[in-house]
């Protein structure tokens, strides 16, 4: 007898309901974290455009911090290089929880999105080099748009009202944090400094101690912290971003749960400093990073500058078209099925959505064009604008879609034999089937019961005088 042929792996199938759980807990904290970023890039836009303009460059460049450490900072340096190094702290531990526990410990699994969110890297610096080459520009922003802020697109989704099922939630958080990995590699790779050996050599034995704590499991906020600072001083100062310290003391907690653990030491950080950094971190940082001027002539520079419009184009066409095409190929050679509830212009809604590229693209922009503070500005103005129409676009591809999302949503969260978990996680129980087979017949008695006090036989005829 021939054996069975495999179940097709499903491209956007359901979730486990463990994971369902923590991409609901995590999105809703990026939702409320990417309304706030979203309030501090345009009051960073209104300050910077009013007669207080000039305030808003005298607090951005305002420097503070020991100069003996190296550490004498202007505000927008340390939002910038201190409080991203939380955000990117954060990005660690996802990726870490990722590798142990969610959707990337399957090699076959994470391939899709792992070669989706590369093709969404890729394309969008081809679509750069090419339009800075043919226009004569500067290649050195390749990078740039290559970038997706995941909290931006949670709110854009809270705007338009768009409640998406927890497989596209799922997806769009496993290519944040992939594209987040590659991130921090262009920036140690390709944005590193001449390198401070002495203080390369401290940063990495800090975070030997930092690994040696967690193995011997001591505990307290009042070690790590400064331990951590201390890390990431020595990290400044070695030439290496100092965002780079963050991701490192993050992948080094453990994430995986160990017997009786309700959730890993990991979980637990992240659930507390997550907040903190979508809240605080990344909000302030954009304050200090999207106060860009903008006027006729910025706005006109964004699409004639091969620079600029290179950025633009490569967060609106490159991103699309790149986790578009990945996905698609990578399912097109696995063989993979796509969950029969979606389709593919779903996938191109995602795709769009993830060309808002603000946060790291924002942080990419600097550290490209470093001395050039000009270009700088119209970089910026450049991700702001691609940003904007990859919202727009996404949003008209979504809104089309809407019902559908707010029906599958919907469905994930029926729980009609009040049980507390999803009854679509429960139809192949057995239990689940009585216990609805009870509620069913309970709610027939209670209308045999109404029918019969109104005069009115259960089969919709008169009672009998």
């Amino acid at each position: 007898m021939a054996a069975p042929s495999p179940t097709p792996r499903k491209v956007l199938g359901r979730l486990s309901l463990p994971e369902r759980n923590y991409v609901a807990d995590a999105l809703r904290t990026e939702t409320v974290g990417g309304v706030l970023l979203l309030i501090a890039a345009v009051a960073a836009l209104i300050w910077a455009n009013t007669p207080l303009g000039d305030s808003y460059t005298a607090v951005s460049d305002f420097h503070i911090g020991p100069a003996s450490l190296g550490l004498d900072l202007s505000i927008e340096h340390w939002a910038a290089d201190g409080l991203l190094a939380i955000f990117f702290f954060v990005a660690g531990i996802e990726l870490k929880r990722e590798l142990v526990a969610g959707e990337l410990r399957d090699p076959k699994a994470a391939a899709l999105p792992v070669i989706a969110a590369l093709c969404g890297m890729v394309m969008p610096a081809l679509v750069y080099l090419v339009v800075t080459t043919a226009g004569g520009g500067s290649t050195a922003g390749w990078a740039v748009p290559t970038a997706t802020d995941i909290a931006f697109a949670l709110a854009v989704l809270a705007v338009i009202g768009t409640s998406l099922p927890s497989a596209l939630r799922a997806f769009l958080l496993t290519l944040a944090v992939v594209d987040d990995l590659f991130a921090i590699l262009i920036i140690a790779v390709f944005f590193t400094n001449d390198l401070n050996f002495a203080a390369l050599g401290g940063a990495f034995a800090g975070l030997a101690v930092f690994w040696l704590l967690l193995h011997w499991g001591v505990r307290g906020w009042y070690v790590y912290v400064p331990l951590a600072l201390v890390v990431w001083g020595l990290m400044y100062n070695s030439g290496i971003h100092a965002t780079i310290a963050g991701v490192a003391m993050g992948l080094m907690l453990r994430c995986s749960r160990r017997e009786g653990e309700e959730h890993s030491p990991g979980e637990q950080i992240e659930h507390l400093v997550r907040p903190l950094s979508a809240g605080v971190a990344v909000p302030l940082f954009a304050l200090f990073s999207a106060g860009v001027a903008v006027t006729g002539e910025s706005l006109t520079n964004v699409f004639t500058k091969p620079e600029t419009l290179g950025v633009v184009l490569g967060l609106v066409v490159g991103k699309a078209l790149g986790i578009f095409g990945g996905t698609w190929l990578a399912a097109r050679f696995t063989k993979a099925e796509l969950n029969e509830d979606l389709a593919w212009p779903d996938v191109l809604a995602l795709a769009t959505l993830a060309g808002i590229g603000f946060t790291v693209s924002l942080l990419i922009g600097e550290l490209a064009f470093t001395g050039d503070v000009t270009l700088t500005d119209e970089v910026k103005a450049s991700v702001l604008m691609g940003s904007l129409i990859a919202a727009i676009f996404a949003a008209v591809l979504l809104k089309r879609r809407v019902r559908v999302y707010q029906a599958l949503a919907a469905e994930e969260e029926r729980d009609e034999d009040m049980s507390g978990i999803p009854d679509i996680y429960e139809q192949d129980d057995p239990a689940y089937h009585l216990r609805m087979a009870a509620i069913y017949e309970e709610k027939a008695a209670e209308h045999r019961r109404k029918a019969e006090a109104a005069g009115v036989s259960s089969d919709g005829g008169d009672s009998p005088a």
